[in-house]
């Protein structure tokens, strides 16, 4: 005899809406939470190299590519390693290790949120 219980199944669920981080700029002012998390996201584009790093996980091939892939921009292999750290902590790009190389992925609810910060309703 045994003690498992089976546990339901759950049925998945349609895309999640994407929740901005703050609301368009022509609804309301910012509080100083929401300009600062908005600001670290922008600060972080807004560097030439990071930019061009975003633009190609971004236009790579399902939206992922590996590090191999992305590090001809101009600059050292440690250089892209930081900017693309910058753009992790940002909440940008999101990666993961396979073996010895890391994945990079564009985090699209962000930026899809960015989108409709700047959106005029």
């Amino acid at each position: 005899m045994s003690n498992v219980n089976a546990l339901p199944l759950l049925e998945p669920e349609a895309a999640e809406a994407v929740v901005p981080c703050c609301p368009p700029l022509t609804e309301r002012p910012l509080s100083a939470e929401e300009a600062e998390r908005t600001a670290r996201m922008f600060k972080a584009l807004g560097d030439p190299v990071r930019l061009r790093l975003f633009s190609l996980v971004a236009s790579h091939a399902g939206g992922e590519a590996c590090v191999c892939d992305i590090s001809d921009v101009g600059v050292s292999q440690p250089t892209v390693s930081h900017h693309l750290k910058k753009l992790k902590e940002a909440g940008l790009l999101t990666s993961e290790r396979r073996g010895t190389w890391v994945y990079y992925r564009v985090e699209p609810s962000v930026v899809a949120a960015m989108g409709q910060m700047l959106t005029a309703r």
